[in-house]
């Protein structure tokens, strides 16, 4: 049976979207639904396959099936493509299954030429429309079809409007259009140096040809690469026969949602145009009036479209965007499609829709794309602004901010403090500049990662990010930042959009985060159904409130190095960083005890009733200390002035032979982790009697808490006992001190390889497993992110070499290996083993539906994305029923 490539309208319907593409699957519901629709035919998504694979050529299979159609449809509606009498005029416009701005134009009026032209004149009784229509065909076909820019047409039309002495395109007259025409035609000559084409049926061949050819364009591509849309499935062509919005008063066209797609209001929302064709609407060269002012002007259309767009929706129970034209007071709907929305749209009309009854709560939760959420949790930049973007670097905490350009991190905490708003602008930020961090607006950086210390301490605190922005070349010393040819000095306005990694000129509007009623509603129906729990990562009290109001059930990362870097402990955790013996960093530790435990008291408390998962140390020591060549340069200086105080360049020989001594090559790799516990137990233990005195205390005082202690980068079962040992040794020896029994468990990070491939034997000695996705992602690759990111890996995701970034989607076919290995093998030992994941891929919704289905307890992220993994968990508990 011969393939069938070709379909008329009449034989589709809206479930054929792989075949006919969205917008043809649509015309051919709305056909059978009895709506008003231009008869035509489509010419399916296989066609364009197999156009590549014949060497860019449609087939002669599918050249006759095309010819058939078109014959149908000719004798269908009585006319003829060509016929000078009464020819047959149609529109040619691309359609691929997913809606995908960058694809071939439209093309209307396609079937005009110098004979059919007369032919429409003579019909219409309305020479002025025929060759507006002729000259509307030729600049479309010559812009789409043969490649000549549409700017040179515009140029010629605004030379004869300016000759006539007219603004509007509508003042024209017949004369004026025809002249048009012969100079649109001269000028594609010019510019091909080939005729206009006069055959209607090489005009047809031709832009299918285009609408395929569209498919691989390179805004097409770039679309589909950032959408996730796969390269094979092409694009369908719709060829459907023309009405005429423009032949007067009583004739229009317009675009229309069955909704507000800004707020998703249940209004009708669009514009429309009197006298015109569909591109004049979206052109900008008139102003169009509002939809609603159709009730005044043709109040009987107004009507039946509002019932015709009230029944497509609860045909397709969904928001609708409708293009349609009235033909001398005629309706017909040309296209209807799910209408594209913003966020805050999108969960108002999922919700509103619950309630009316067009759709179920799953239906309702599975409408919502996670990755959207983003924009109604932090500030934003509002859409309608105008932007001037200097730079692009690597979107590392969501968020938008403005501020005045600062590059230390004192002018930033003396101006925060004095109420200005800054963006601290530097190199890289080290743990000494949390206080300027702390009191700017965002922070850029030149340098580093997505796993940066500024990325980690921004996520953490909430604050937009952008790093690795190379196009900045910052000078502190002259306190400017140049880009390509602009300089900004410090004091300069600058806004950050972390969400993308846009570096911007000037303040900007922002829009503040605004949790509706609707957004509360549709998580909790997410509460209701998903199955697995999610927790936060917070690594002080503020966070952890900040998580709890956001629906976090718990804590599944507190990473304890955050807490040593604020402003009045980093000299402390210096002293005890270069002590020369055990005594000596004894004492330091014995003034960081009280400072741990009263962090632990605030995160516990503001944690009541729920477990939250406390990392001990884990980066090298090094990174508390100054950068090793900032302070030779500074030594340096000091030997070489001679007012200079030897204490204080002895004082700095010491730290610099200290930090000399505590650099290393891979440092990610190197001394620290449970290995900094196995050669300084003291610093873990200070860590543990600060938690469980905190404990302790909390639990006198009538206060709920379940802490469980994380040893990090265990890759040896005898590293973890040895650790478990210290842990229950300081928990009896405190529980023996306060007076006080309270419950905590043990467990340790699985992020790197060899842990997961022992993880039966780890078990025997943990009470819980916690992925550090980030650090196992590294380890798994061999890559080291900061260096990944900033050089190689976007060209890797951009050639296909891998599928996404692996440290924003989880690696589920390698990463993901370790992980079902890990759970499988820790599992048999332990049947009752918790499992979570505390890496960024906590947050992200096809690796929170990875963790669902390999059985983890739960999934981990920054607190302002608890809302998101809410309502991915929902989603993978629905997609993948037990």
């Amino acid at each position: 049976m011969e393939k069938k490539y070709v379909y008329m309208f009449k034989e589709g319907h809206a479930d054929m979207k792989d075949v006919l593409g969205g917008k043809g699957a649509n015309l051919a519901e709305m056909t059978r639904a009895g709506l008003p629709v231009p008869p035509g035919f489509t010419i399916a998504t296989d066609a364009c396959r197999e156009f590549y694979r014949a060497g860019e050529t449609v087939t002669t299979e599918i050249q006759q099936q095309i010819d058939q159609a078109l014959a149908e449809l000719e004798e269908k509606v009585g006319k003829k493509l060509g016929d000078p009498a009464d020819p047959l005029l149609v529109s040619v416009r691309s359609g691929a299954k997913f809606s995908m701005p960058g694809m071939m134009d439209t093309i209307l009026n396609l079937g005009l030429n110098d004979a059919t032209v007369q032919g429409l004149a003579e019909l219409s009784g309305n020479d002025r429309f025929a060759y507006d229509c002729y000259r509307r065909f030729i600049q479309m076909f010559s812009d789409v079809v043969l490649g000549v820019d549409h700017y040179h047409f515009e140029n010629i039309l605004d030379q004869v409007k300016e000759t006539r002495g007219v603004k509007l395109d509508t003042d024209l007259q017949a004369e004026d259009w025809k002249e048009v025409v012969s100079r649109y035609k001269e000028l594609v000559r010019k510019e091909t140096r080939a005729e206009f084409p006069q055959d209607p049926k090489v005009q047809l061949d031709k832009a299918v040809h285009a609408v395929f050819k569209s498919w691989n364009n390179q805004r097409a591509q770039v679309y589909r690469r950032i959408n996730k849309i796969p390269d094979d499935l092409g694009t369908a062509v719709n060829i459907q026969i023309m009405v005429f919005g423009n032949l007067g008063d009583d004739s229009g066209t317009g675009v229309a949602f069955t909704r507000n797609p800004s707020t998703g209001e249940n209004e009708l929302y669009g514009e429309f145009l009197i006298n015109a064709q569909g591109e004049d609407v979206v052109a900008g060269i008139r102003t169009p009036q509002p939809i609603s002012a159709l009730k005044d002007v043709m109040p009987g259309i107004y009507q039946q479209f509002k019932e015709i767009a009230h029944r497509l929706e609860s045909r397709y129970k969904d928001m609708q965007d409708i293009e349609f034209t009235v033909e001398r007071g005629k309706l017909y709907m040309l296209q209807t499609r799910n209408g594209k929305r913003t966020a805050q749209a999108a969960v108002k009309v999922a919700v509103d829709m619950v309630k009316e009854g067009l759709i179920s709560k799953e239906e309702a939760l599975l409408r919502v794309d996670p990755n959207i959420l983003d924009q109604l949790l932090f500030r934003r930049i509002d859409p309608a602004a105008q932007l001037e973007v200097v730079a692009k670097g690597l979107p590392a905490s969501p968020g938008a901010a403005s501020g005045i350009v600062v590059f230390d991190a004192d002018t930033a905490d003396k101006l925060g403090h004095e109420g200005k708003k800054v963006i601290l602008v530097r190199p890289e930020t080290t743990p000494e500049d949390i206080h300027g961090m702390v009191a700017a607006q965002g922070i850029v950086t030149s340098r580093g990662g997505m796993t940066s210390h500024a990325a980690v301490v921004a996520r953490g605190m909430g604050k937009p990010c952008i790093c690795g922005c190379e196009a900045l070349r910052i000078d502190l010393r002259a306190k400017q930042v140049t880009v390509e040819d602009k300089v900004i000095k410090e004091g300069d306005w600058i806004s950050i959009d972390g969400g993308t990694g846009r570096v911007l000129l000037g303040e900007v509007p922002l829009i503040d985060p605004v949790l509706s009623a609707e957004f509360k509603q549709l998580l909790d129906w997410a509460d209701e159904i998903r199955k697995i729990d999610v927790r936060a990562n917070a690594d002080n009290p503020e966070d952890a409130a900040k998580a709890r109001e956001f629906g976090a059930q718990g804590i599944g990362l507190c990473r304890t190095e955050h807490m040593f870097m604020a402003l009045d402990r980093v000299p402390i955790v210096q002293e005890m960083i270069l002590a020369e013996t055990e005594e000596e960093r004894r004492i330091a530790l014995d003034k960081l005890l009280p400072m741990q435990q009263g962090d632990f008291e605030g995160i516990l408390s503001a944690m009541e009733g729920l477990p939250v998962t406390i990392r001990l140390l884990d980066p090298p020591l090094h990174e508390f200390l100054p950068n090793f060549e900032e302070l030779l340069v500074e030594l340096t200086k000091l030997r070489m002035s001679p007012d200079s105080d030897p204490v204080l360049i002895r004082e700095k020989e010491a730290l610099l032979r200290k930090v000399r001594a505590l650099q290393e090559f891979n440092p990610m790799l190197g001394h620290r982790g449970c290995r900094l516990g196995m050669t300084f137990p003291e610093i873990y233990e200070m860590q543990v009697v600060a938690i469980f005195r905190a404990a302790a205390n909390l639990k006198q005082k009538g206060i709920d808490v379940h802490p469980e202690v994380m040893i990090p980068l265990v890759g040896h079962v005898n590293e973890l006992r040895i650790m478990r040992e210290l842990v229950v040794e300081k928990a009896n020896e405190v529980m023996e001190e306060t007076g006080q029994a309270f419950e905590y468990t043990i467990g340790t990070m699985i992020e790197i390889p060899r842990a997961a491939l022992t993880a039966g034997e780890i078990a025997t000695e943990a009470d819980f497993f916690s992925f550090g996705t980030n650090d196992l992602t590294q380890t798994t690759f061999g890559f080291s992110r900061d260096d990944a990111e900033g050089k190689f890996l976007h060209q890797y995701v951009q050639h296909k070499v891998l599928p996404d970034n692996p440290f924003i989607v989880l690696d589920q076919s390698g990463v993901g290996k370790l992980i079902q290995m890990a759970e499988q093998l820790g599992r048999s030992v332990k049947p009752g083993l918790k499992l979570g994941i505390c890496g960024e891929h906590g947050g992200e919704k096809s690796s929170i539906e990875f963790c669902y289905k390999n059985g983890l307890n739960y999934v981990s992220c920054s607190p302002f994305r608890v809302p998101i993994a809410r309502l991915a968990a929902a989603q993978a508990t629905l997609n993948n029923p037990r």
